[in-house]
């Protein structure tokens, strides 16, 4: 199996459906992405984000076809398509909890690095990332919310993922570390040519790092534009979004 690069791949979604036993949750989707580009999947709670996110990596069964770099990736195990160099980045700060912050980064770095390209690899989220640094032998549940999404990002990082998806990285946090994340989010994304795929209720914030937008509302998109027109789209915030 080919192992991608660092570098950002192109996403191709086609007909992507999901259903947990009534209507589907996701219905006949179609969706791209193109290498190095960031997009803010938005939609508020129900509308689909999640279980998308999921399918992507294959978590919950779907119908339809992923293709990562022209690859196709349906019918892969989840295992399978990180070494594509596709991670995701869960909701509810996934780390874990026993390992130390160092331990966890080295544990992301599982399939990408090894010897000096992997101290390199966690030495760069030390330095994104400075209250890991000086927590970096703390177990992971002595760490605060924050410091845990912190973690999370990084663990991600560290794998040079090719394309990175999000689910609300900023759920629950204080509005600094909020910005903290999306800065450095925005910023890996334009340093290492990654495609990102951020999905978020905090529209501002998302929009703000991304250059296009995509709305979802009851598993279906109703609404694909550059982050700035949508942004400035108070009808469709307001039927969509919720403000």
């Amino acid at each position: 199996m080919t192992v991608a690069t660092g570098t950002g791949a192109s996403l191709e979604i086609t007909g992507l459906t999901v259903g947990y036993g009534g209507a589907p949750v996701l219905d006949g989707l179609d969706l791209r992405l193109d290498a190095g580009e960031v997009v803010a999947l938005l939609g508020a709670n129900g509308a689909g984000k999640t279980t998308l996110l999921r399918a992507l990596v294959g978590l919950v069964p779907a119908a339809g076809s992923v293709r990562l770099d022209g690859h196709e990736l349906a019918g892969l195990r989840t295992e399978q398509r990180a070494r594509r160099a596709l991670a995701l980045v869960p909701d509810g700060q996934s780390v874990v909890a026993e390992l130390t912050v160092d331990e966890n980064l080295r544990l992301g770095a599982l399939w990408r690095h090894r010897g000096a390209a992997r101290e390199a690899a966690v030495a760069e989220v030390y330095d994104l990332f400075e209250p890991l640094a000086r927590r970096r032998v703390s177990a992971g549940h002595q760490l605060s919310g924050g410091e845990r999404q912190m973690l999370a990002l990084g663990r991600a990082l560290v794998a040079e993922p090719a394309l990175l998806a999000l689910d609300e990285p900023s759920l629950g946090l204080a509005p600094l570390v909020v910005a903290h994340l999306m800065e450095v989010l925005r910023d890996a994304a334009r340093q290492r040519g990654m495609t990102v795929l951020l999905a978020e209720q905090n529209v501002t914030g998302a929009l703000s790092v991304a250059g296009r937008g995509v709305v979802l509302d009851l598993g279906r998109i109703v609404a694909d534009a550059p982050a700035a027109t949508l942004a400035a789209d108070s009808a469709l915030r307001r039927a969509y979004l919720g403000f």
